[in-house]
């Protein structure tokens, strides 16, 4: 199967403190190295006619100014924790450009935290300036967000189901701690693979670096990148050159095509 040239751009890799973490000294948090620095995980994903964002975080109008972003198509979500969804009031500027909705994907759960969290903006009569959207509910089936096609998968973070997403040759997972075999056969095959590695020591409801290692090798994905990193993890460059052939650290800015 061909898919449309795709470029990936990591906006944050951090966990829902993000990094450096408020109060802490830790040499992590206290590091002059920028790719120690991570905001609230989220990705941008474009292709020659299409650019959609995974998750809205609390950083997300930030990330858009840092990466210059002028059109957004779509938002995905994963699910409704506030480090993914807090940022999405920000989709008006969009709006204000574009003159139409932002198109946004998310799963029933997520979609009634949208409509509660951000209700003004489906209020009957709505205050000029508010965020405008038209809200897909998505489900397991395949489907395209312009040029870009899109497999959900199901992932569990602790006993919450969470959107993971395939676009084309890429797989992006984050906040899992456990996914089912079926799942993971939608996985392999993939040319990359973006995943969850909260930190070294084990954790209710994140993927340990070495169980994020593990999954990679068992799926055979050829390149890897961890993220949703927490400070405990420790330095980037430190963690980087301990780990196997084709895996590294993601850092917020990092991009590639594929």
């Amino acid at each position: 199967m061909s898919y449309p040239p795709l470029h990936i751009s990591f906006l944050g890799t951090g966990t829902s403190s993000g990094v450096p973490m408020i109060g802490c000294g830790c040499e992590v948090c206290t590091s002059t190295d920028p790719k120690d620095n991570r905001l609230r995980s989220s990705i941008l994903v474009s292709s020659p006619a299409t650019t959609l964002v995974v998750d809205t975080g609390p950083d997300f109008r930030q990330q858009m100014l840092r990466e210059k972003v002028s059109k957004l198509d779509a938002v995905l979500f994963t699910h409704p924790h506030k480090d993914h969804l807090a940022g999405l009031d920000d989709i008006r500027a969009f709006n204000y450009w574009s003159k139409k909705p932002m198109e946004v994907y998310a799963d029933p759960m997520t979609e009634e935290a949208v409509r509660r969290d951000f209700y003004y903006a489906f209020s009957e009569k709505k205050y000029p300036g508010i965020p405008e959207m038209n809200l897909h509910t998505i489900g397991p089936d395949p489907f395209m967000v312009g040029e870009i096609p899109v497999q959900p998968l199901k992932v569990w973070h602790l006993k919450m189901p969470v959107t993971a997403f395939r676009f084309g040759s890429i797989t992006y997972v984050t906040d899992a701690n456990r996914i089912e075999q079926s799942e993971k056969e939608k996985i392999r095959g993939s040319e990359v693979l973006v995943v969850n590695a909260l930190r070294m020591e084990p954790h209710i409801s994140h993927f340990t670096l070495d169980e994020a290692i593990a999954l990679v090798r068992e799926l055979e994905i050829p390149r890897a990148y961890f993220t949703h990193i927490s400070h405990q993890l420790g330095k980037h460059a430190d963690v980087e050159r301990t780990l196997p052939e084709g895996m590294h650290l993601a850092y917020d800015g990092l991009s590639f095509s594929i």
